[in-house]
């Protein structure tokens, strides 16, 4: 059987499943017959290594792989492209049976044999210079258990009570830490009160009497003082080690993990940032700021009108990309549309097999797999309707996920979240309960998204089972392309034109990323100030007259307009409108230019220029009628009338003529002549030509 061009193998797991190869063909709507297999690792392992010859396999299997990709290799010339995917603790393993559990596992393998794009990395390298920091004798053993395999320094704070060891095989200091940046292969410590032990320690190590501050550079950092971590969220900071002192296994699992962090690391850009359509800030007036006062690593900083993504901090959470209105931030594992196409083939493949109120349990490959394999091994597995979904993040789900997801015709989409992202959990719950309104005011009805962060499989087990069934959402087949903007754009289109109340608006709490712009507009000046604030242009001017606009589906609501107003008009109105005008820009002001008295030419608005007339009418510097015209100028008008009067203040009077070298000479010969003649005349020289 091939699907996308791949063939597919399928494994009933020595009898543990129950497949029915036909059926199961006929749901994937694949080319060629399908032959189950029951211990394709073993005893049939020829069957894979003939269809090795068709160049791109798919396993479905990945309990095996490493199996597998052994044989693969021995292949040499004849080697497979190799993908693997798991049907057996997902679906095969499962209480439930029948038509549904086909299509869902129908659904797993189509949606495994999609082309998925790498994502882009960046390169951390190591050398391998340790620093470990402690306050006991503890960090000096830590640190001579892997001094023959790493480059190690302590430095020691707050004892001054600790033996010197019998031989000092590791450099000891004292010093405090003041503060810490970088990364894995460039950390950076500010110290103070810093000293190097003193060789001449006789019953307590003793440091250098006066401390001095300075910097300590180092490619790893293992913190074994029990303290506050140097970093926020220090469990996603690569390269740095926070286990509890108290606890030695957590300490020696530090040590073993150190010991081969030495090298060059590759580590995806898990972010993709368009400055442009960064709603952050513009003149320096700050407008959106969700990203950095929700990223976990502080990888996330304010740069000027635009904010500054740290690839080598970012830890990949992915909550920027799910926050940011505009889709300036945009989750790139995998790169590209390839989650939604993976979703679309997903759900469009389950619902053409048969399969009908499909649920979607989003997770991660770590936490996730393992919570599912344990419902498979030891409860009765996942319902026949609940379709995993892996992601890298279950943090990087967004608004445009649920509505893309619901308009694929999911009825529930629950996240299945890892204790490790609990304190990411209100960033999602924020999303979800956006996505809810929108729901309920199309008549679709509310609960139908849930986060599961429950440790106890049974617990999970039961929630899930528990999920309402329905099969009220659409059955979608749009291509999900482009930034969020654009994807929420075509899943509410097709969640507006299957609903079963689609009303034009729906009312919003503040904050939401979509509304409308209220201006005053017997207070507006037409300044334009707000159009050049706007970073997504649903605020536009016209190039030809004086007029202000908005598109009011383009608006994020990030208030730069609002704060940006010099005559404060502006107010926003959270809102989700379906309305044709919506699409497009409406004019909400304009005016007749201003003509100018000597050229013609337009320029400022006639309300503008006839309210500063009135206002400045009987001014003393515009009491002369002239002065007065000239603010009915244009810029090149006015400057050229200031010339032609003649209190011209810019006036230079007459050019002197420039001095040259001869002048000088000459005057000086001028002057001694004209002074020989006075002292002739009056005897002290003789007659001109006498001796």
């Amino acid at each position: 059987m091939k699907i996308n061009d791949r063939r597919v193998l399928v494994c009933n797991c020595e009898g543990t499943m129950d497949i029915d190869a036909d059926k199961l063909a006929k749901a994937c709507g694949a080319s060629g017959g399908l032959t189950i297999a029951s211990a394709l690792c073993r005893a049939q392992i020829e069957t894979f290594v003939d269809a090795a010859g068709d160049g791109k396999v798919l396993v479905a299997c990945t309990q095996e792989a490493p199996m597998f990709l052994e044989t693969n290799d021995d292949l040499g010339d004849k080697a497979a492209d190799l993908k693997f995917t798991n049907i057996r603790e997902r679906a095969g393993w499962s209480a439930a049976r029948g038509k549904a559990l086909t299509a869902k596992m129908a659904a797993l393998l189509a949606e495994a044999t999609l082309d998925i794009p790498g994502a882009n990395s960046v390169t951390m390298i190591s050398g391998g210079s340790l620093l470990i920091l402690g306050s006991d004798d503890a960090a000096i053993t830590a640190a001579q258990s892997v001094a023959s395999r790493l480059d190690v320094s302590v430095i020691i704070s707050g004892r001054s009570d600790l033996m010197p060891p019998k031989i000092m095989d590791v450099p000891v200091f004292r010093g405090d830490v003041a503060s810490a940046s970088g990364h894995l292969g460039s950390f950076e410590l500010k110290m103070e009160n810093y000293a190097p032990a003193s060789p001449a320690s006789r019953g307590f190590l003793e440091f250098a009497a006066s401390g001095q501050s300075g910097a300590a550079i180092c490619d790893l950092i293992l913190d074994l003082r029990g303290g506050t971590p140097l970093f926020p969220a220090p469990e996603k900071r690569d390269g740095y080690f926070n286990p509890d002192p108290k606890n030695p296994a957590l300490v020696q699992k530090a040590l073993l993990e150190l010991t081969d962090m030495v090298g060059e690391f590759e580590k995806p850009r898990y972010i993709d940032y368009k400055s442009n359509l960064c709603a952050h800030s513009r003149s320096g007036i700050v407008g959106c700021t969700r990203c950095i006062d929700h990223c976990p690593t502080s990888a996330i900083t304010s740069s000027g009108d635009s904010v500054k993504i740290d690839p080598y901090i970012c830890a990949g959470c992915g909550t920027c990309a799910s926050l940011c209105p505009t889709g300036a931030a945009k989750y790139e594992l995998p790169a590209g549309d390839a989650i939604f196409a993976r979703l679309r083939t997903l759900l469009g493949t389950y619902t053409r097999a048969g399969g009908d109120k499909p649920a979607l349990l989003v997770h991660d490959a770590t936490w996730g797999d393992e919570m599912i394999s344990t419902i498979a091994r030891f409860g009765g597995g996942l319902p026949a309707n609940v379709i995993p979904f892996a992601v890298n993040a279950v943090s990087q789900i967004g608004l445009e996920f649920y509505l893309a997801a619901a308009g694929y015709g999911a009825g529930q989409i629950a996240l299945l979240l890892a204790p490790a992202q609990a304190d990411e959990k209100a960033a999602l719950q924020g999303e979800m309960e956006l996505a809810e309104l929108v729901f309920e005011g199309l008549g679709y009805g509310r609960g139908r998204t849930l986060i599961i962060d429950e440790q106890d499989p049974g617990r999970v087990e039961s929630l899930l089972a528990a999920l309402p069934a329905d099969d009220k959402m659409p059955h979608g087949d749009f291509m999900a392309m482009g930034r969020k903007r654009a994807v929420m754009a075509l899943a509410l289109n097709q969640l507006h034109e299957s609903a079963p109340r689609p009303v034009d608006q729906i009312d919003l709490p503040a904050g939401a990323p979509f509304g409308a712009v209220a201006v005053d507009v017997d207070g507006c000046t037409l300044c334009l100030a707000c159009v050049g604030a706007c970073p997504t242009g649903a605020l536009k001017d016209n190039p030809d007259l004086p007029q202000l606009s908005f598109s009011e589906n383009a608006c994020v609501q990030c208030g730069l307009c609002k704060n940006t107003c010099p005559e404060k008009v502006i107010s926003l109105t959270p809102r989700l409108s379906f309305a044709e005008f919506a699409r497009s820009h409406q004019t909400i002001k304009e005016e007749e230019p201003f003509e100018c008295i000597r050229c013609s030419k337009p320029f400022g608005t006639k309300s503008t220029i006839n309210s500063m007339i009135e206002k400045l009418d009987g001014h003393p510097m515009f009491a002369d009628a002239k002065a007065m015209d000239r603010l009915k100028m244009c810029d090149d008008c006015r400057i050229i009338a200031m010339t032609e009067v003649g209190d011209n203040p810019m006036a230079l009077g007459k050019v002197p003529v420039t001095r040259t070298t001869d002048d000088y000479l000459r005057e000086r010969e001028e002057l001694r002549r004209s002074a020989a003649k006075d002292m002739m005349a009056k005897g002290l020289l003789p007659p001109e030509g006498e001796a």
